[in-house]
C-alpha cells in the first residue's frame, strides 16, 4: 500500500477521511484504536460481524490513512493514525471561525435591538407621565 496521501491532492485526501468517518462502525473502530493497536479479531468482538465485513472497514480506514496495519507473528495489528484527522480537524476550523463570526454579529444585533426597545420604553413613560 503506498504511504498516506500518495499521489492525492489536499481535497482528495479530505474526501477519502471524511467519507471513512462517515460510517459508525468505522468511527467505533477508530474510537477503540484510540485506546491502542487491536487485531482484526479484537476489532470484531463488540460488532455483530465477522472478520472479513471488520476487515473491509480496516481496508477504507487504511486507503484514508487514518489507520496503518503492522505485523506481529500472525497478528496484523491495527493503530490510529493521527495525521489525517488532524487535516480533517484543521479545515473544519476555518467553518468554525465563521460561525463563530456570525454567532457574535448576532450577539451585537441582539445588544442593540435590547438598546433600542429599553430607548422606546423609556421615551412611553416619559410621554405617559407628561
Amino acid at each position: 500500500m503506498q504511504p498516506y496521501g500518495y499521489g492525492l491532492s489536499s481535497s482528495q485526501r479530505l474526501d477519502a477521511v471524511f467519507a471513512a468517518l462517515a460510517d459508525p462502525t468505522r468511527r467505533a473502530i477508530l474510537a477503540r484504536l484510540a485506546s491502542g493497536q487491536a487485531s482484526v479479531l479484537e476489532l470484531a468482538k463488540p460488532f455483530n460481524m465477522s472478520q472479513p465485513a471488520v476487515s473491509k472497514h480496516l481496508k477504507v480506514l487504511e486507503r484514508a490513512g487514518l489507520i496503518s496495519r503492522g505485523r506481529d507473528a500472525q497478528r496484523r495489528p491495527s493503530r490510529l493514525e493521527a495525521r489525517p484527522l488532524a487535516e480533517a480537524t484543521a479545515w473544519l476550523a476555518g467553518y468554525r471561525e465563521f460561525w463563530e463570526r456570525n454567532f457574535r454579529n448576532l450577539d451585537n444585533l441582539l445588544e442593540e435591538l435590547k438598546r433600542e426597545d429599553k430607548r422606546i420604553r423609556r421615551a412611553k413613560r416619559q410621554r405617559s407621565t407628561k
